[in-house]
């Protein structure tokens, strides 16, 4: 029996298991989760970031995070700062939101460390695919919800989980910096708890509101 790291319950239960570790889930936040002692270490998980090649110019990785700028946008007012938080070596969705108009700050505990920009308040927020990587994702979320003022927006992209059998053919489980899994069902108790207004974009694109 594992503690959950998103809402600290003790009710959780062996999910799946595969060669690498083994994966619980919360009962109560429907969190996936890999215990503590299968992740790894600040270096050998910065190794694995290091592979990725996050090219700004790629049309490509454009038009993946555009499935968040675009309804980012469209929900925003003119000329609003915003924060990409965990932003990577390449920051890309910043350049997008930038184009619109708004300007946008950096945080990324790797690659761009800087956290004076995490003593502020913003009209809006962005993590792409960040959430699964977290170790402590309570802690974190509440460092979210701090850094969005009032009526701000908080925009998450990730994947989300199904259900056992499309988890054990999963991809995205394979990465071994991923350590927390989402479902709807986890992002409706958070914004039930924390008094949020929830939309699901497509199938990764979370946004949330903080009330006025």
């Amino acid at each position: 029996m594992y503690t959950c790291p998103l809402c600290e319950q003790t009710n959780s239960q062996l999910f799946y298991q595969d060669k690498h570790r083994p994966y619980y889930r919360c009962e109560h936040c429907m969190l996936v989760f890999v215990p503590e002692e299968y992740r790894l270490d600040a270096e050998r998980e910065k190794a694995f970031y290091d592979l990725h090649n996050n090219d700004p110019l790629d049309d490509g990785y454009r038009r993946f995070l555009s499935r968040m700028s675009i309804p980012m946008t469209e929900r925003l007012v003119e000329s609003q700062h915003g924060l990409d938080f965990g932003c990577g070596p390449g920051p890309t969705l910043s350049l997008l939101l930038e184009e619109q108009g708004h300007k946008v700050a950096l945080y990324d505990i790797y690659y761009h460390p800087d956290t004076k920009v995490l003593e502020h308040e913003y009209d809006f927020m962005t993590a792409t695919e960040v959430i699964e990587h977290l170790y402590q994702p309570n802690l974190v979320w509440q460092q979210w919800l701090s850094l969005v003022k009032a009526g701000g927006w908080l925009g998450i992209m990730t994947k989300l989980v199904i259900d056992k059998d499309a988890f054990a053919s999963w991809h995205y489980k394979n990465d071994l910096t991923h350590v927390c899994f989402y479902s709807r069902e986890t992002f409706q108790h958070l914004a039930e708890r924390d008094n949020l207004q929830l939309e699901f974009i497509g199938n990764d694109v979370i946004l949330l509101r903080k009330p006025q």
